[in-house]
């Protein structure tokens, strides 16, 4: 093909790429913008594969239908709530691609200039961090039981420092001596491990953090990936990428109120000792569907917060009916949702658009916690660390300072979980006890359908 063509097609690509992520910032367009993206993806494969004159494809097809056969069982069978886990491995998965192509043409290539030496060495390092750092949230998010088992490593900081020394300085050797192949190597094998102690260490409840860095990281690595292969669409696509999580890793830490260095060098997590479960839960009171309708029969604002555990129970398109049921009777009601509830940025918000619900009744957790004290009744479905007054109130508690519903300032709290169990923080909440909370036990769904039927039952 005539390399203007093939510039211009790729800039077609860049364009496409920039309108897709445009796209996915509003629930309405991200359908299309998520459409808009993978069409880029296909124009920039296709005209990669022309401008590199591939004679035979054989090898090429039995890629694309191993990887689209295990891509298409994975999107039929992955459940909605464990879709955080997948992020994680897609971020590994770009990582170790990135690392892959850029070592493969930097051994094919005798005479690597400079440029493309340092771009290798960073592609291989960013690249296998983003591996073995993903491996990690992935088990993490799964709840693996040998994760249970697994603690972080003695100094972590002082051995991230090390590795991560180590690891420059084999950089500078690949730059210094390219011909060297031993350097590249030795360089993933060194970011294996630096990937693995800089997450290991990083407290489940951060995860979300986790998430969107790592995928900044995996970015950054295509980034460097396409200046080895000097492709321009690479090099866009990448950058895009890893700016836009750098930028979602930012809005993460801002909504638990970490800071960014601290992500970096893995030092989130709990940091004190808390009370035990039974000195917190001293006066758990628990309620009936029964005793919720009654409730809600007088209220005039209900505000319903949702967490992990409604994705769980996959009450997502009970609690629309519920929401409906309320509405029809009069009653204003909201969503509140926190922007970590989850185990991954907006996974609050996909549930809920899956079940058709009204985007202008999410709000954010500003705007709700305006209100709440002029709310009659919330029903929390499943959350607990972001709805956990320690964080407002508990100077010594792990989480310390992160923002979060305010759901304890209600007049009263009706919180919908299997059981008294913690958070992915680990610690209890003490607005299961709360003189205004009152607890239904059993699952989402089945807790939220008994609610309705107890509300039209009268």
């Amino acid at each position: 093909m005539n390399h203007t063509w093939i510039d211009l097609a790729y800039l077609v690509a860049a364009v496409l790429f920039i309108f897709g992520l445009k796209g996915l910032t509003r629930p309405r367009t991200a359908v299309r913008g998520n459409l808009t993206g993978a069409c880029a993806m296909l124009l920039a494969v296709v005209v990669t594969l022309f401008d590199q004159q591939v004679l035979t494809y054989g090898t090429i097809l039995t890629g694309i239908v191993i990887g689209g056969a295990i891509g298409a069982v994975f999107a039929t069978r992955v459940k909605m709530e464990q879709m955080p886990e997948m992020v994680a491995l897609f971020n590994g998965f770009g990582g170790v691609a990135s690392t892959f192509v850029a070592g493969a043409e930097f051994l094919r290539t005798d005479d690597a200039t400079t440029d493309v030496a340092i771009a290798t060495a960073a592609s291989g390092l960013i690249g296998t961090v983003t591996l073995s750092g993903s491996l990690v949230a992935f088990a993490k998010l799964a709840e693996f039981k040998f994760m249970k088992s697994v603690r972080p490593l003695p100094m972590s900081n002082v051995v991230n420092g090390v590795l991560g020394a180590i690891a420059l300085l084999l950089c500078i050797l690949l730059v210094s001596n390219p011909a060297t192949d031993t350097w590249y190597w030795l360089i993933v094998v060194v970011a294996l491990g630096l990937g693995y102690s800089l997450t290991i260490a990083i407290g489940g409840a951060d995860m979300p953090v986790v998430i969107a860095l790592l995928n900044s990281y995996s970015g950054l690595a295509a980034a460097a990936t396409g200046f080895v292969l000097q492709n321009n669409v690479l090099i866009i696509s990448g950058s895009l990428v890893g700016a836009s999580g750098i930028i979602l890793t930012k809005i993460m830490c801002d909504a638990m109120n970490r800071s960014l260095p601290a992500v970096l060098f893995g030092t989130l997590g709990p940091s004190a000792e808390t009370k035990s479960a039974d000195e917190v839960y001293t006066n758990v009171k628990s309620t009936s569907a029964e005793e919720v309708a009654m409730l809600l029969d007088v209220a005039r604002r209900v505000v319903i917060v949702p967490g992990y555990g409604m994705a769980v129970a996959q009450a997502q398109h009970a609690v629309r009916d519920l929401a409906n049921l309320l509405m029809e009777r009069g009653l204003e009601v909201e969503f509140g949702i926190h922007p970590v509830a989850g185990r991954m940025p907006g996974h609050m918000n996909v549930l809920l658009a899956e079940a058709d619900i009204p985007y202008d009744l999410l709000k954010e957790m500003d705007d709700i916690n305006a209100t709440m004290e002029q709310t009659d009744v919330c029903i929390v479905i499943g959350a607990n660390d972001t709805v956990n007054p320690d964080a407002r109130t508990n100077p010594s508690s792990p989480i310390a300072g992160m923002p979060i519903i305010n759901v304890d300032k209600a007049r009263t709290s009706v919180v919908i979980k299997r059981s008294l169990s913690p958070g992915f923080a680990g610690i209890p909440n003490p607005l299961f006890s709360a003189d205004n909370a009152l607890m239904l036990f059993g699952d989402g769904k089945e807790a939220v359908t008994d609610i309705i039927n107890a509300i039209k039952e009268g």
